[in-house]
């Protein structure tokens, strides 16, 4: 990954698949988007074959973290599921707790899943839920998955 700056995106990090950008409304202490340079529509476009994407998209949030010294317990990472997203690309929340607001703290719940379930009803799937239920073959939802 190399770090380069684009001014109000400032600072961004990239490499040949991935871009990383501060988020221009932040909802958290550091919140940055990773997005892939490929376009995929959102989380519900993946499949299976895309799990080795979200578990470097992961490797690379984390080394961001990092940089922050953020703890680890301090560290969210998750996608918006459609259609409860505003931008229609594939974008990583990586955010360094606490939240700047409730409101904010709202907007990226958790949920865990039940049964057979990775995933409750929810908008927000964490990048480890997304993981399991995708290795499972399943899709990333709103509804439990």
């Amino acid at each position: 990954m190399t770090l380069i700056s684009y001014g109000r995106l400032d600072p961004c990090v990239q490499d040949e698949k991935f871009v990383a950008f501060r988020d221009i409304r932040p909802s958290a202490q550091h919140h940055i988007q990773l997005i892939p340079k490929t376009h995929i529509e959102s989380i519900r476009k993946l499949s299976e074959k895309d799990v080795n994407m979200l578990r470097r998209m992961e490797e690379i949030g984390h080394s961001i973290l990092d940089t922050f010294n953020v703890p680890v317990p301090n560290r969210k990472m998750g996608f918006h599921i459609p259609p409860f997203n505003s931008i229609h690309h594939l974008h990583l929340h990586v955010q360094a707790l606490p939240y700047t607001s409730l409101v904010h703290r709202l907007a990226f719940p958790f949920v865990r899943g039940f049964g057979g379930y990775e995933k409750g009803f929810s908008w927000f799937a964490e990048i480890r839920q997304a993981i399991r239920i995708l290795e499972k073959g399943r899709r990333v939802a709103i509804t439990p998955c």
